[in-house]
């Protein structure tokens, strides 16, 4: 009797894991898990049976009430927002002309723009599905490789998930009961070194094999490069990310109030553009108003789950099994890294994020890793990078990534999904790579935070 007391946290995760691949909503498997376990924990007696209605109070005092929250609509909406306002287009064609005499000029544009659009939306899906439709017919048109566009077009629009202001950094911080303006900052280091990283692949590639990447040539007229195009292209997003990430890190806004910003900041481009009508704003709203509501009910569901099993034992159990076998803390992270990777391939990073950080968080805070990290305090901000940058190989990452159905959506008919698969392997390359740099230097994230606490 006492020994399946004690195993019953394991049994939740073997009951859980066939589940989330039965394809039923992963809310209502956490949730139900969770439900599942406390009832038969009751019927085994070692449960109040009043104790599960403690989840409740844990849904809106814990969940519900938590205004850094309030950010998710808000940048979801932003990013949404910005989809529709045609910025993106124009900043497409400036770039081009600035690039064109360099090798792989357009799919250096392409990262480019994907960075400064994951500064300014956060959304995976909508950076994705506006590069696609944007760059690549160009791309395809100028006789680009298929596997080289699409990669570099996938890769590019997922900078989202970890630049700031990232959803799932906001995710992160409540879970991890740390600074989301801690993370933002962590984020930069690592996002641009990601960048830096595709954009060095793509121009040796290119370099090398002239081919897979002609010049632009004779199809933009050197003249049309003007500084007031410049200035029109660049200003406008510059602004926002100035609104939006200025505000947060000099200390005027929290993340809460600069999302509201940022919403308003997309709303004013979008009408400067002429493309704010009633339409596109119900559209925008309505959209917003489904995402946030699929992600609020995934935390209900892993609420539910993370209460049970910590009511379980579920941590002592972990902590103990640690202690008995001796195993280092770099083999736990070396293990959490590997299945985070893994799980990738298969699921969402909401998911993924739900059902690992709730019962992991508690351990790793508590893991030395020594002289490694100047500050012990920042170990739980370092996992959350490292966790990130991994979370963001599964938009990429066959048979499930989420980028590349966004892309083969709404792609041209003559790329095939084999082709996108192809485009993609060497940036999950890339992004592992970048992954153990962060492991062997976690100084390139740790740095600036660091530097804004002084």
């Amino acid at each position: 009797m006492d020994t399946l007391v004690e195993l019953l946290p394991i049994l939740m995760f073997m009951v859980l894991t066939p589940l989330l691949f039965s394809g039923y909503p992963v809310a209502f498997v956490l949730g139900g898990v969770g439900l599942a376990f406390w009832l038969l924990a009751v019927g085994l007696g070692i449960e109040n049976p009043d104790s599960f209605f403690l989840v409740v109070s844990r849904i809106f005092g814990g969940v519900v009430s938590k205004l850094v929250l309030v950010a998710i609509p808000m940048f979801i909406f932003m990013g949404t927002m910005l989809e529709r306002s045609g910025v993106a287009k124009e900043l497409l064609y400036t770039l081009q002309l600035m690039t064109r005499r360099i090798p792989g000029g357009l799919a250096l544009s392409v990262t480019v723009l994907g960075v400064i659009l994951a500064a300014t939306t956060g959304i995976i899906g909508a950076s994705v599905v506006m590069m696609t439709l944007l760059a690549l017919p160009v791309m395809l048109d100028r006789g680009y490789d298929k596997a080289l566009a699409t990669g570099t077009i996938a890769a590019s629009g997922t900078l989202g998930i970890l630049l700031p202001p990232s959803i799932m950094l906001v995710v992160m911080a409540d879970l991890l009961s740390t600074s989301a303006g801690g993370l933002f900052l962590a984020a930069i280091g690592p996002s641009l070194l990601l960048a830096l990283l595709y954009m060095l692949y793509i121009f040796s590639r290119t370099a090398l094999n002239p081919k897979l990447a002609p010049p632009l040539g004779p199809v933009a007229k050197a003249d049309d490069l003007s500084v007031l195009r410049v200035v029109r292209s660049f200003i406008p997003p510059l602004l926002l990310i100035i609104a939006v990430l200025g505000s947060i890190f000099g200390g005027i806004a929290t993340p809460t109030e600069a999302s509201g910003v940022g919403a308003l900041g997309a709303i004013v481009l979008a009408a400067i553009n002429r493309k704010l009508t009633f339409k596109t704003l119900q559209d925008v709203v309505e959209s917003s108003a489904l995402t946030t509501t699929m992600l609020f009910g995934l935390f209900v569901g892993a609420t539910a789950f993370s209460y049970v099993f910590a009511l379980l034992g579920g941590h002592h159990l972990i902590l103990e099994l640690m202690a008995s076998t001796g195993i280092s803390p770099w083999a736990v992270l070396a293990v959490l890294m590997l299945a985070v990777f893994v799980l990738g391939f298969f699921f969402d990073w909401i998911e993924i994020t739900l059902i690992i950080l709730p019962v992991f968080a508690p351990i790793i805070a508590k893991l030395d890793f020594g002289s490694h990290l100047s500050d012990p305090a920042m170990t739980t901000t370092w996992f959350a990078i490292l966790m990130a940058v991994n979370l963001q190989t599964s938009f990429l990452t066959p048979p499930f990534g989420f980028a590349l159905f966004y892309m083969k959506g709404v792609a041209p008919a003559g790329v095939k999904l084999t082709d996108i698969y192809r485009g993609v392997i060497p940036f999950v390359i890339l992004q592992i790579i970048g992954l153990i740099v962060l492991l062997i230097w976690p100084e390139l994230a740790l740095w600036l935070p660091r530097f804004s606490a002084q």
